[in-house]
């Protein structure tokens, strides 16, 4: 099948640099997609926009060249609940891909124990409301409920305006849940401000809330290019995602977002996101934590 790319998309970037940034070793890329190829895993009829196809051997092949050693890639909305793409890569990974997938409370046990087998560890509520429509959040609940049995996590995406009034939901949830993109703070506020301060007393009131301190290129306001004497792009989401590393060492993940959809502007280099890690786990201690200890705390638990 044959699908026609939403006009202005983006696709990845054709040649990423190699990292000057060296990972640990057994580094997990905790946040990335697959989309389709469509003639195989076609995209949702109800989607909000159609992506370039990004498949799992182009995964796997920039996960051996950025250096990491294991991916979680996270189901996108423009395959719906519809999680073969999802299951192919991870059961083609050979153990090293764990799954994020999209499920309607109507799915029945034995799926979610497919999906379980084909490595899949947690479930994504999207509350971003301009790429997915509203599900009741009574579904959101009994779905949660139910994947707390298999040990599984939620993830939740959303935009820090809406945290206030999304706050008592998330708390109620009876899982680990990781949130997306630190909430898609705005940067051009003070990493001091009542917005930020907001998110930070979240985490800290609720030891069960995790962060992906990623996305850069979707945050900044400054862009890719490194301005002023300054020696990393994206300098103006270092202070957040610093902030949460180092406050709350044990309850963070990181990933490259690949293929990166729905970006305007620009098409990042992801080695230089692998090079913005330093700026914001500055230590050896901190990025072991941030990319081996906590996602094989979370994902590959029976390896530890």
């Amino acid at each position: 099948m044959h699908a026609t790319k939403t006009p202005g998309w983006l696709d990845w970037h054709p040649a990423p640099s190699r990292p000057r940034f060296a990972l640990p070793a057994g580094a997990v890329d905790a946040h990335c997609h697959v989309f389709g190829p469509a003639a195989e895993f076609p995209y949702a009829p109800e989607r909000k926009y159609t992506p370039c196809d990004a498949g799992k051997r182009e995964l796997f092949a920039l996960r051996d060249h950025l250096g990491f050693a294991r991916n979680v890639i996270v189901q996108a909305t423009c395959h719906g609940a519809d999680n073969r793409a999802l299951v192919d890569a991870c059961r083609a990974s050979n153990g090293r891909a764990r799954g994020v997938a999209t499920v309607r409370r109507d799915i029945g046990d034995d799926e979610l124990k497919a999906l379980h087998e084909a490595g899949v560890r947690g479930v994504r509520f999207n509350f971003v409301k301009r790429l997915v429509d509203f599900t009741p959040k009574e579904d959101l609940m009994d779905i949660a409920g139910r994947i707390a049995a298999l040990g599984w996590h939620v993830v939740i995406y959303f935009e820090a305006r809406d945290l206030p009034e999304l706050w008592d939901f998330f708390t109620a949830l009876p899982t680990i849940v990781v949130v997306d993109h630190m909430g898609r703070p705005d940067v051009g506020q003070p990493v001091d401000g009542p917005e930020f301060a907001l998110f930070l007393e979240f985490m800290r009131r609720h030891p069960n809330v995790w962060s992906k301190v990623s996305c850069p290129e979707r945050l900044s306001l400054r862009g890719p290019a490194a301005l002023d004497g300054e020696t990393h792009p994206y300098r103006d989401v270092a202070p957040f995602a610093r902030r949460i590393v180092e406050q709350f060492p044990d309850r963070v993940l990181w990933g490259t977002d690949w293929p990166h959809p729905n970006l305007k502007d620009h098409m990042p280099d992801d080695g230089l996101l692998v090079d913005f890690i330093p700026h914001i786990a500055p230590t050896p201690e901190l990025q072991r934590k941030l990319l081996v200890d906590n996602p094989m705390r979370l994902y590959w638990p029976e390896e530890r």
